[in-house]
């Protein structure tokens, strides 16, 4: 992919699934409170994230082009 990407969790939304740390475990991780949060801020594009966002039930991930802040998922319409 190439790109380098900004990964952010609505920990408002997020119900703690794991379903993100499944697909993507070096993507993200769950907490004490098993609230999901992104191992890094910003980090390699990668198809286990983008699977990881995709699949969340809540849709509680949403990732942005690291440089330009365009939106990579949800796709703006």
């Amino acid at each position: 992919m190439g790109d380098r990407w900004r990964v952010e969790v609505d920990r408002t939304v997020c119900i703690g699934s794991g379903m993100c740390a499944g697909l993507a475990p070096e993507g993200f991780a769950l907490d004490a409170a098993r609230q999901s949060h992104p191992r890094r801020e910003e980090a390699e594009a990668s198809e286990p994230v983008l699977a990881a966002a995709e699949g969340c039930p809540v849709e509680a991930i949403s990732i942005m082009l690291a440089e330009s802040g365009e939106a990579v998922f949800p796709p703006e319409e």
